[in-house]
């Protein structure tokens, strides 16, 4: 499949970015890895909070934000530029809608990343950057209603042959 732009969707702890940097590796043509922690990097700490159990508090204005984010992301993409996006569908699949509007026109890959929650919990806890509870909170929810043309576990497979599964759907 000619793909424009890998979408890698999974939970806070779930091995996400760590495929996303192996992908970098395995794929031939150069990929820019982008991910929501980005995003998250740069906005002000008004739009996004974290609550006493994990639960990720949206401010008013992220949505706009995230808009704005994701049409720069396809813009990218539609220059020539691989994109591997590294994502945490909150909203399950009303957030892959938002970001397939926003790819629309491009080939897009979708793919899902699961890793059981007392897995990605303990490595929530090993990183120590994360409000704990995170992790598990979001392992399962995530992936509601999310079509998949690939899944991976990385709580059974490194991160390298995650990426590897992925690559071998990638021309």
């Amino acid at each position: 499949m000619a793909v424009d732009v890998i979408v890698l969707n999974g939970g806070s702890s779930s091995g996400t970015t760590s495929i996303g940097r192996h992908l970098q590796d395995q794929l031939v043509r150069p990929w820019l890895l982008l991910g929501v922690d980005d995003l998250i990097d740069v906005a002000p700490s008004s739009v996004i909070s974290y609550g006493p159990e994990g639960e990720v508090v949206l401010g008013e204005q992220w949505r706009a934000l995230e808009a704005a984010w994701s049409h720069g992301v396809a813009a990218m993409a539609r220059a020539g530029a691989g994109v591997i996006i590294d994502d945490v569908f909150l909203d399950g699949a009303l957030s892959q809608q938002r970001t397939s509007d926003h790819l629309e026109g491009l080939d897009v890959l979708w793919v899902g990343v699961r890793c059981a929650p007392e897995v990605a919990a303990a490595r929530e806890r090993a990183r120590g950057d994360r409000p704990v509870g995170m992790a598990a909170r979001q392992a399962d929810a995530v992936h509601r209603g999310v079509v998949y043309d690939v899944e991976v576990d990385s709580a059974s497979a490194s991160a390298e042959e995650c990426a590897r599964r992925i690559a071998g759907r990638v021309t």
